[in-house]
């Protein structure tokens, strides 16, 4: 599981797990039934209803040969006792060597939720980031499928699968802005290796910002989640899913501390995204920031002047990003934005939780404070790359060419261990750069290329980029080496 470093109070380090994101579908439903006064809460109906939608999640990376560089140095010393002193470099002539290595088959485990009946299952991006196998086993070991990804976003730490299946028991989803601190909630997945399983809190928090660089608007709870939970599910006392178990914050890496889950408000616009564009649609409003508390808290920490906002709630604009939507629109620094569309912003956490919500090109408007002042502003929302366009999930047919694995003799040969040798080459992007039929592939974007899929992940992740360009390197057919850039925008 990732691990993620947390400071909560002075000298005390929370290690926080992820564990995992989530799933939704069209349905949303009405706040859960809150029990009287002193009544005690029955769950009994709520696991009834969620565990047959939770399933069992193994992804398997098999073994593979791999190259990599590393420098010896005794080898080093011995090749240059000097160390380079006089000028010649690192030993070796400042040439690292490779090596090949066979890569233990690794296995692991987690949980995912399924979202409508015919096969779709949203889970974690990281328990099938890299899978090259992937099974699915429903509630109580009754059936066990192999399952395709559809979609996986790692910012979001959301990916959705599908299984080839009918008439399957989907979990029904709620509305997460419905929910209240202080309801009751259970944690249902599979944690630790004991399937099934259903822990019981209530919520602690909502739109908390864990500061993971992914989503930072996410439901606490103190239910308890462990390794495994991931992609499991939290759910309301009438059984209907308001969040994915995301993270676990505690000083142990065990459950001592909070769980968190993504609201499924974020989830269910990510699972569109995935069905419609085969990528996550990011919507950015070009700024850096935070808390307008949190900043004023450590500024009076340093003993440092401390500006009048006019607020002690709103994020703090710290930078305005060049061309972003908050520079069109006039934003600058030190503005505090208090409100989108009329909801209230108190911190960064919940700024994103509505943005999250949004694609690019569509507008928003903007409450903020300047000099407290109170001003609006209408803004076009936009994507990675600055434009307000969808971003398409870039797909190796766009380059135009066969390619294969480099023969033994061919390495033998070119003296080198590994490579992609173009077949052929029958148009597109490969074309318009020029890179020939038997030019052999090495690096894209400075990453390896041994198999057909390393080309086709550098060339989704380069879609997604705001250049959309890849720096091929490699060497022709008769030893001399040569490069090309290819860009995958159209002009």
């Amino acid at each position: 599981m990732k691990k993620i470093v947390k400071s909560f109070m002075p000298a005390v380090y929370l290690i926080v797990i992820a564990f995992s994101a989530a799933s939704c579908n069209k349905t949303q439903a009405a706040p859960a039934a809150v029990a009287a006064p002193g009544q005690p809460v029955d769950l009994t109906y709520a696991a009834e209803k969620s565990l047959p939608a939770v399933v069992y999640i193994k992804s398997v990376i098999n073994s593979k040969v791999q190259t990599v560089e590393y420098s010896d140095p005794f080898e080093d010393f011995f090749s240059d006792p000097f160390g380079g002193f006089f000028g010649r470099g690192q030993g070796n002539n400042g040439n690292s060597r490779r090596r090949q290595v066979q890569t233990p088959k690794r296995a692991a485990a987690g949980s995912g939720v399924i979202i409508s009946a015919d096969g779709y299952i949203v889970t974690n991006n990281h328990v099938v980031d890299g899978a090259d196998e992937l099974t699915v086993t429903l509630n109580e070991n009754s059936k066990e499928y192999s399952a395709r990804i559809i979609g996986a976003d790692k910012t979001t730490d959301l990916a959705l699968i599908k299984i080839d299946a009918k008439n399957l028991p989907a979990i029904t989803i709620a509305n997460s802005d419905d929910v209240k601190v202080g309801e009751w909630v259970l944690a249902v997945g599979n944690p630790l290796g004991l399937n099934n399983t259903v822990t019981a809190g209530i919520v602690s928090a909502k739109a908390r910002s864990m500061n993971t660089g992914g989503i930072t608007s996410m439901i606490q709870t103190d239910a308890a989640i462990n390794q495994g939970n991931s992609g499991g599910a939290l759910v309301n006392t009438r059984g209907e899913l308001i969040g994915i178990n995301a993270m676990l914050a505690s000083p142990t890496g065990s459950n001592i501390g909070y769980g968190f889950a993504i609201p499924t408000s974020i989830v269910k616009k990510a699972v569109e995204d995935f069905k419609k564009y085969g990528t996550y649609q990011r919507a950015m409003i070009g700024i850096q920031g935070g808390s307008v508390k949190d900043y004023i808290d450590q500024m009076k920490d340093q003993e440092k002047d401390v500006k009048d906002y006019g607020t002690m709630e709103g994020v703090r604009i710290e930078k305005v990003i060049e061309d972003g939507a908050a520079a069109d629109a006039g934003l600058e620094t030190e503005d505090v934005i208090t409100a989108v569309n009329g909801q209230k912003v108190r911190d960064m956490g919940e700024l994103q939780g509505i943005l999250a919500q949004k694609r690019p090109g569509e507008e928003v408007k903007v409450t903020y404070l300047r000099n407290k002042k109170e001003k609006t502003v209408t803004m076009t929302l936009k994507n990675e790359q600055g434009t307000t366009k969808m971003v398409k999930s870039a797909d190796v047919d766009v380059l135009g060419i066969d390619v294969r694995p480099i023969t033994d003799s061919q390495k033998k040969q070119l003296e080198i261990n590994y490579g992609l040798e173009v077949l052929k080459v029958n148009g597109g992007k490969m074309k318009d750069a020029g890179v020939p039929k038997g030019f052999i592939i090495q690096t894209v974007n400075d990453k390896s290329m041994r198999t057909f899929d390393d080309l086709q992940d550098v060339v989704k992740d380069a879609g997604k980029s705001k250049d959309q360009m890849l720096i091929i390197k490699g060497i022709y057919p008769t030893g001399k080496r040569g490069g090309f850039v290819v860009y995958l925008q159209n002009e």
